[in-house]
């Protein structure tokens, strides 16, 4: 398998890292985290107009289609600056509706392109794994459907347009839109300081994405893990190339640590986790972009558990490496660190991913 990205997608990563890299400083990374603002909005309309968010939106909301692959390209590339915008959920929702849902669901993705609006995604329950099928129900109202139940932890869907959940019908599992103005939310604080919220669906009218038939539940959960582990990828690359100049930089005894055997070691072990997690997200991304959905679920899952186990250890290796000055929030590390816990626990955390790796094999 040649995980060589072709030209488009290449200059869709050259351009997602130069303009992330000018736009993402330091001071303004602090900046918007004294702000209190839900995310960056100047940031979040500077992709637009650059042309990034609709490069990964299908053809009928005037973008350039360019899938799974796409999306990880540029999610990779958000993760790597820990840049504060909702592109996660909103491109992981925009991925399922362009793929199960109606011409008009497609082409109401528009706004998205343009930076006007974001999207949500509630894919798992309190106190359920990712993968189990949903306790919410829906039930048919007249030409459309009613909610009842209660999702887990889904970041930024206060201020959505649309949340994204999956919900259990009299004849299978079915994808559908809610207003998040319809549901009971209960704030959950979370390690990146974003917005995130649980909440709670009483008669909350629906509509669906796809059909019932549980393909559009299976196409959010893979494109979900998708999307996290992208994010992982760039977040781990970002602390490695941090870390590695800090022990370049640092010197011990009159020496840089990087000369010291015990600290090139280490470093290794955090390039081979970051690594071994691209292999996963290349394969993932790609055959959920041929439609393989069977290798898919595979390569995604022991993406899950890279990022879960050795990517978030290797993580705690760069603060490591780091000694005291790894764990002070006015250095850039610690966000790094905030955004790995918290994908992490998103996923479900590395036993969840081992279950779901037995129950493929």
């Amino acid at each position: 398998m040649d995980f060589t990205l072709d030209e488009t997608r290449t200059d869709l990563r050259d351009l997602a890292a130069d303009l992330l890299g000018k736009e993402v400083t330091a001071a303004r990374l602090e900046a918007h985290e004294g702000s209190g603002a839900p995310y960056d909005a100047a940031l979040w309309r500077s992709l637009a107009r650059a042309g990034l968010l609709g490069a990964c939106l299908p053809e009928e909301a005037g973008g350039a289609g360019l899938g799974a692959v796409g999306t990880a390209v540029l999610l990779r590339e958000i993760g790597a600056r820990v840049a504060p915008v909702p592109a996660e959920p909103s491109l992981v929702a925009a991925q399922v509706i362009a793929s199960y849902g109606s011409r008009e669901q497609r082409e109401a993705l528009a706004p998205l392109a343009e930076g006007e609006i974001t999207l949500a995604v509630a894919p798992s329950e309190p106190g359920r794994d990712l993968g189990a099928p949903p306790v919410t129900v829906a039930r048919p109202d007249g030409a459309g459907w009613v909610l009842d139940g209660a999702k887990g932890t889904a970041p930024h869907a206060a201020g959505a347009s649309k949340i994204l959940l999956t919900a259990r019908t009299d004849t299978g599992t079915g994808v559908f839109l809610v207003d998040p103005g319809d549901v009971e939310p209960r704030p959950v604080p979370v390690p990146t300081g974003e917005p995130a919220a649980a909440f709670t669906l009483r008669g909350v009218p629906g509509e669906m994405v796809g059909a019932a038939d549980g393909l559009a539940a299976g196409g959010l959960r893979r494109a979900v893990i998708a999307g996290n582990i992208a994010v992982f990828s760039g977040v781990l690359a970002g602390a490695l190339a941090l870390t590695t100049e800090y022990i370049r930089t640092r010197r011990q005894f009159d020496r840089a640590l990087a000369e010291f055997q015990a600290v090139t070691v280490q470093i290794a072990d955090v390039y081979i986790a970051a690594r071994a997690l691209d292999v996963a997200v290349w394969s993932g991304a790609w055959r959920l972009e041929q439609g393989d959905d069977e290798e898919a679920e595979a390569d995604l899952a022991v993406g899950a558990l890279t990022a879960t186990e050795q990517a978030l250890h290797a993580l705690y290796t760069c603060q490591h490496l780091h000694g005291g000055i790894g764990v002070d929030v006015t250095y850039p590390l610690h966000r790094y660190f905030a955004w790995g816990r918290h994908h992490a626990h998103l996923l479900g955390g590395a036993e969840a991913r081992l279950d779901t790796i037995g129950a493929l094999v």
